[in-house]
């Protein structure tokens, strides 16, 4: 699997289909790797005719982690969010767009359609703004302003997304915790068969895991304060497609985020939560494909 260096850190990264044709880069969420953008969606993005880009953030997956940086206190990073103070992280998501700049200039890009997923959302935005003249369009998926006053998580979702497998060496309890979480925010109306949603999160668990990159990623985030301002003066095409389930990042997150950005266009799909069930894969694709087109975008098919 190729890989690229930028400002002393290694990005794994992968590539689907012809390099001549218009080219999409794929940027995951919170402690997610390259390997959670569905193989179905990757190859079903290259049949309508792009170029498709998928890579690990740092902290996660095969790409560099950042253990020097130690753990973040997430419980004081909240105390001072609460009192409007300063965040202390070791970087911000303004770095990690500019790491998915580094995996265009990998690839040899001058430009591609930049697509999201929950803190690949909120990365995806800052390319966006912060490098117009690198982004054809934008996809934000699943993601949000970080506005303040908008609703957060379930209790349910934040204590899964917080919590730990209470046997760590023992891959069974490790597989079955995660299980777990992905399910407690997953979509309801779509449920991922058991046997799939274990053998996915197995694979996933024997690729990399980096439970300090997770809460380094999550100071990132509050670190970066809110988007408005940047969303406000966007130029850029863009589509915001947000499941009406999500317990983690409520469908509020979407709509201010199509809100704020001019001429947006936003897709709310019913019983969808925070994840890509194989179900909607065909929506979604169709979705994508038709913004990156610059075609009227279908609602749910």
């Amino acid at each position: 699997m190729p890989t690229t260096t930028s400002e002393g850190l290694t990005f794994t990264y992968e590539t689907h289909g012809n390099s001549n044709d218009p080219a999409i880069l794929l940027i995951m969420g919170l402690g997610m790797q390259l390997t959670s953008w569905p193989e179905i969606f990757c190859q079903g993005l290259v049949d309508q005719g792009f170029y498709v880009i998928r890579f690990d953030n740092r902290d996660s997956g095969l790409s560099s982690k950042l253990d020097h940086l130690g753990k973040p206190n997430l419980i004081w990073a909240h105390f001072r969010s609460m009192l409007r103070l300063p965040i202390s992280a070791g970087y911000t998501l303004a770095d990690m767009a500019k790491d998915a700049i580094a995996v265009l200039d990998a690839v040899g890009l001058e430009k591609a359609h930049i697509v999201g997923a929950s803190m690949g959302g909120m990365i995806a935005q800052v390319v966006a703004a912060q490098y117009p003249e690198r982004t054809l369009s934008l996809t934000s998926i699943m993601s949000t302003t970080g506005r303040r006053g908008l609703p957060g998580p379930t209790p349910a979702a934040r204590r899964a997304l917080l919590s730990r497998p209470s046997q760590p060496d023992n891959l069974d309890n490790v597989v079955q915790h995660f299980s777990n979480v992905y399910r407690s925010i997953g979509s309801p109306a779509y449920p991922t068969p058991e046997d799939v949603l274990r053998k996915r999160v197995a694979a996933n668990i024997k690729r990399n895991v980096c439970p300090a990159g997770v809460l380094r990623q999550l100071a990132a985030i509050g670190a970066s304060g809110d988007r408005v301002n940047l969303l406000k003066a966007l130029r850029t095409p863009t589509l915001v497609i947000h499941g009406v389930a999500d317990p983690l990042v409520p469908i509020e997150g979407g709509r201010d985020t199509a809100h704020l950005v001019p001429g947006a266009t936003l897709r709310e799909i019913e019983g969808m939560g925070h994840d890509f069930p194989a179900a909607l894969n065909s929506t979604l694709m169709q979705m994508i494909g038709a913004h990156c087109k610059g075609l009227p975008v279908p609602e749910k098919l």
